[in-house]
């Protein structure tokens, strides 16, 4: 069984004024750069980052790491653009894909591998953590949904995908902040910083 992870790193940090947040220093690293990080820790492979906005910054703040990069020019149409540009990625042998956001500094692999115990032991072909009562990122999919994630449009992510299909989902409870914060704002990035400096 081969998962690949497709992170998403294309948006334009609308919400966080003039800074792109993917760039943004967390912690000392670049936050895309940690959210990388922990998809590399984990057993999940090829790793295909797709890039949009400001490419080549993000290219930059992941050097030397062992990623592949798709660039999607229609990243300014929305989310579901840069979900399809990774899907049309994946290798013809990959029997899943990880679904990550590239503005998760606190990510880990015992996260991910969480998600991916869970569709390895069968039985459903979406899998989605859950912590505090709620459904955070990244989500895991099965090849038999890669078609119906290329279907997706605008800027929709892969949320009424998974509300659709109850029947072939399963939650994974975990522990931890991991798979519940992003940092969308200014604000939030420099408070996520002074509690990692505490």
């Amino acid at each position: 069984m081969t998962v690949a992870a497709i992170v998403l790193a294309a948006g334009r940090s609308t919400r966080a004024g003039k800074t792109n947040k993917l760039t943004a220093p967390v912690a000392g690293v670049p936050m895309v750069a940690r959210a990388v990080d922990a998809v590399l820790a984990s057993v999940a492979r090829p790793v295909i980052v797709v890039t949009g906005h400001e490419a080549e910054k993000v290219r930059a703040a992941l050097a030397g790491r062992d990623v592949c990069f798709v660039h999607n020019p229609d990243y300014a149409e929305g989310i579901s653009t840069s979900i399809r540009a990774g899907i049309g990625a994946l290798p013809a042998d990959a029997s899943a894909a990880l679904v990550c956001l590239g503005d998760m500094p606190a990510l880990t692999a015992a996260d991910l591998g969480r998600l991916m115990d869970a569709f390895a032991a069968g039985g459903a072909a979406i899998c989605v953590p859950v912590a505090g009562g709620r459904r955070g990122n990244p989500a895991l999919f099965a090849r038999e949904m890669f078609a119906a994630l290329m279907a997706l449009s605008g800027d929709e992510g892969a949320r009424r995908l998974i509300a659709a299909h109850p029947e072939k989902l399963r939650e994974v409870p975990l522990d931890g902040p991991g798979t519940l914060t992003d940092l969308d704002t200014e604000a939030e990035i420099d408070a996520y910083n002074r509690t990692q400096n505490q």
